[in-house]
């Protein structure tokens, strides 16, 4: 399938006529008309009811809308590379850990989509930090926001701040009452996140009870901060979530404070050895007003 199927039977669509549709194209009808026998011969279904008046099929309303957002899209990337290669606009990819959306990293890119001082076209990744900093090295990303440190020459990473941890339980469970240990919360089957890939935030939550000589019992692995929250809520055990994610309200399940002070998780900023582009520095600065770096 090429490109000029999708534009040709896109004003095919919304002319519902082969004459209208080929001078707005600026070609024949007879070659039109093999084009889109050939899309058709390619999908294996027919597009069109070729009778007066013609009119699209169901499956042919089905390919029109969605052809019509690719090729939108497919523009709007063509535009935008034109825009990056004339210096005219800078695009940041963006990494980040599902658990820092509830802390500065919204704010920061609403500062960052608004085209002052610095036009940005911004790619959102939600990856792990280690998948961030393949990603870096890959160049598919510029900066990560994630919850563990790696070892690795080619990336610079910064603690930006370290969030409390507190536990996070079914609605109505006893250990609500107040503050609690980590020894107390080791006694609680566990929902734990994330199981793939490792090393994760899970792996630093396992070493925060071993710290403390204890080990928990996981009762289920999951790969998303949602689905664990809503496993605990379900009952199917309590875990162990960034203070921040108390923004999250919801009826089946309540948080309460650790007494550890040194129950945390840092959240991590990951860039590039020597980068210095400027979407890069921008977003630095950025970071600089909202949160200074964490001594």
């Amino acid at each position: 399938m090429e490109l000029r199927h999708l534009r040709y039977f896109q004003v095919l669509a919304q002319t519902l006529n082969f004459t209208r549709a080929a001078e707005r194209l600026h070609i024949a009808q007879p070659p039109l008309s093999r084009q889109i026998q050939q899309l058709e011969d390619e999908l294996g279904v027919m597009l069109l009811e070729r009778g007066r008046p013609l009119k699209l099929t169901d499956a042919g309303r089905f390919f029109h809308e969605h052809s019509t957002a690719l090729l939108e899209q497919l523009n709007k990337v063509c535009d935008n590379t034109r825009r990056i290669g004339l210096g005219e606009k800078t695009w940041l990819g963006i990494g980040f850990a599902p658990s820092t959306l509830y802390g500065v990293l919204p704010e920061l890119i609403r500062r960052l989509r608004s085209g002052e001082p610095l036009e940005l076209e911004l790619g959102l990744s939600e990856m792990t930090t280690l998948q961030q900093v393949q990603a870096l090295k890959a160049g598919r990303i510029d900066i990560g926001f994630g919850r563990i440190r790696i070892d690795d020459p080619a990336i610079v990473q910064t603690v930006l701040t370290e969030d409390r941890l507190v536990a996070a339980l079914p609605a109505g469970h006893p250990l609500l009452a107040g503050p609690i240990s980590l020894r107390e919360l080791a006694r609680e089957p566990f929902v734990l996140y994330p199981g793939n890939p490792r090393p994760s935030y899970a792996d630093h939550v396992i070493a925060l009870f071993e710290s403390y000589g204890v080990s928990i019992h996981v009762a289920q692995w999951t790969n998303e901060l949602q689905t664990a929250i809503g496993l605990v809520g379900a009952g199917i055990g309590v875990t162990l979530v960034p203070a921040s994610v108390q923004l999250l309200h919801r009826d089946d399940i309540g948080f309460t404070p650790l007494l550890e002070d040194n129950a945390t998780s840092p959240i991590i900023l990951s860039r590039r050895v020597g980068d210095v582009s400027p979407g890069l520095n921008h977003c630095l600065r950025m970071i600089d007003e909202l949160l200074p770096p964490a001594s």
